[in-house]
């Protein structure tokens, strides 16, 4: 099995930052993309920022320019560090990770998803 936990949320003043954690553990193999993912209140789940397993980062067109999302391979964690947050970014905030487990002795992809942290933006 493999947990993900999140760590990082809470409530931040519009124009401060936060940085988010997940760190995946258990019986894996190799993380392929991670990512975050947000949903607010009354609306659909909708992705932020993922990062494939050799760097590249791509965005949500909302969040470009103040939130950067990294990972450490070697801690099989991803992080998102987000910078001028608005009220709109108020949202529990979500990671997601393919991740390569053993299965007896052939090897499967599967999808995880955090917990969820909630974000809270006040203006």
């Amino acid at each position: 099995q493999v947990q993900l936990v999140e760590s990082g949320g809470g409530l931040v003043q519009a124009g401060g930052s936060l940085r988010l954690s997940c760190a995946a553990s258990g019986n894996i193999v190799s993380i392929n993309d991670m990512g975050w993912y947000r949903r607010a209140p009354g609306n659909q789940r909708e992705l932020v920022a993922a990062i494939t397993n050799g760097g590249s980062p791509n965005y949500a067109d909302s969040v470009k320019g103040r939130f950067t999302i990294s990972r450490d391979n070697a801690k099989n964690t991803v992080y998102l560090q987000m910078k001028s947050l608005k009220p709109e970014d108020t949202a529990v905030y979500y990671c997601n990770m393919g991740v390569r487990i053993w299965v007896g002795i052939t090897t499967r992809l599967y999808d995880y998803w955090g917990q969820g942290t909630q974000v809270t933006v006040s203006s």
